[in-house]
């Protein structure tokens, strides 16, 4: 009997499977872009669930834990650990085109003599994972489901993983669909799933629409991936602003209409979902000043400019509160939306990975995605030496002017609110590049400088 036979294994095998896997996951699991724990060692991981997806093919969601991180104020240690979906191959007789998704071989437990690979990465197994979603149907917990009005998806298309540099991993079917899977795994409905849906029934066309799914009912209900269009001659705006530094080409009209698409997105999203409870600027700035210490606690460059930034906060409880909460992207950049034709379009609805599910699918107000992409183009800006503050500044001011053109306010009178919500965003990105990309520190830094000693 072939060792593959050991890929439906009885219960006892089920619980040993990570005796096979443990240590080559150990080494693994930190190397991958999307793993969210590189800045600490991997103490423990446990199997949560286990499917044969089609034969050759596992489907594991493991939970890894982390070395505990002491709390600000050296409290006790705070727990760490995610959640995170695999799709893992298993060969007897390992392919040399399996290249860089090579795990490493089992040496031990009832995988043991077998080669373990990224399936995502293997031609077939991609192929595959599309037939199911061309089928609807299950496999143990996982549900594979379609939108009820999406066309039939067509046999025979040729897929290719995404190099971009993202927190998931994305599969491309044939330049007609992509099916985003997600990495870090929550319980409930995801909002890449949950908003494009919904954004569809709006009539809304700047978001391509679920065409199918996949999701899991254990050890939760979740949300696994999603297939959509693929906008086959789209490029995302961070390639074309770095295409206008690098011309001397003006950016403020492609600024301008990408300002009015994220005031229709933000009306259509308005409609789609209920509103929020209130203007809760006293609860926002208390969540901001929490992100805040949290951040000069792991990140010692930022200490010196804490307590000017925490004054961006304060002013949050008694500036106009602005425009009411709602649902909005939540992680909106040039990198998350698309220029296909004389057309923009948003994607990735996800909204920041690091954040709790709950919190990323609650109501929050529009000018937390205006200040994401108004730190985008400052982002763009610092991509070119010498660095040309005054392009990213034309670019904010068109995209405000845009915005304030569809929605019928001017986030530029908001300025309070604004300089909050933009600080928030720069102190985030100050936790994300000391922990992923400690050579991008100096970007947001100078951002912390300015919003710390300026005022905005």
């Amino acid at each position: 009997m072939p060792k593959t036979a050991l890929l439906q294994p009885s219960p006892p095998a089920v619980a040993d499977v990570m005796a096979s896997l443990g240590g080559l996951l150990r080494q693994w699991l930190p190397r991958q872009r999307w793993f969210a724990g590189k800045d600490r060692p991997v103490t423990d991981l446990a199997l949560l669930s286990m499917t044969e997806v089609f034969p050759g093919c596992l489907h594991l969601l493991v939970h890894a834990g982390h070395v505990p991180v002491p709390a600000p104020g050296g409290n006790t240690p705070v727990p760490a650990g995610d959640c995170y979906q695999l799709l893992l191959g298993v060969r007897e007789h390992p392919s040399p085109r399996l290249g860089r998704a090579l795990i490493g071989r089992a040496e031990e437990g009832p995988l043991a003599g077998l080669t373990v690979y990224d399936a995502l990465q293997d031609l077939r197994s991609a192929q595959l994972l599309l037939d199911r979603l061309r089928h609807p149907g299950t496999a143990g917990p996982l549900r594979f489901e379609a939108a009820p009005s999406a066309p039939a998806l067509p046999a025979g298309l040729t897929p290719r993983l995404m190099d971009a540099e993202q927190s998931n991993s994305s599969l491309v079917y044939g330049d007609a669909f992509v099916l985003k899977v997600f990495r870090r795994i929550q319980p409930g409905v995801n909002p890449d799933l949950e908003v494009p849906g919904a954004l569809a029934r709006q009539g809304c066309r700047r978001v391509p629409a679920p065409v199918a799914w996949f999701r899991t009912t254990s050890p939760w209900d979740a949300t696994l991936g999603v297939l959509q269009p693929f906008l086959r001659d789209a490029a995302d705006g961070w390639a074309l602003a770095l295409e206008a530094l690098a011309a001397g080409d003006d950016f403020t009209a492609e600024a301008h209409q990408l300002g009015r698409a994220t005031a229709e997105v933000h009306l259509a999203l308005a409609s789609a979902f209920p509103s929020g409870a209130g203007r809760e600027n006293a609860r926002t700035a208390a969540a901001m000043t929490e992100r805040l210490d949290a951040a000069g606690h792991c990140v010692p460059a930022l200490r010196p400019y804490v307590p000017g930034l925490r004054t961006a906060f304060r002013a949050l409880t008694t500036c106009d509160p602005g425009p009411p909460a709602q649902r909005v992207h939540g992680d909106l950049h040039l990198g998350q939306v698309l220029r296909a034709g004389r057309e923009w379009f948003v994607i990735d609805f996800e909204g920041e990975p690091s954040r709790p599910l709950a919190e990323r699918r609650s109501a929050h107000s529009p000018v937390r995605d205006i200040a994401g992409m108004l730190r985008s183009f400052d982002y763009a800006a610092r991509q070119r030496r010498p660095w040309r503050p005054e392009w990213a500044l034309r670019c904010r001011e068109a995209f405000c002017a845009g915005y304030a053109a569809a929605a019928g306010w001017d986030p530029r009178k908001k300025h309070g609110l604004l300089r909050a919500y933009e600080t928030d965003r720069a102190v985030y990105e100050v936790l994300y590049e000391a922990r992923h990309r400690p050579d991008w520190l100096p970007v947001p830094m100078a951002a912390i400088e300015r919003l710390a000693v300026r005022g905005g």
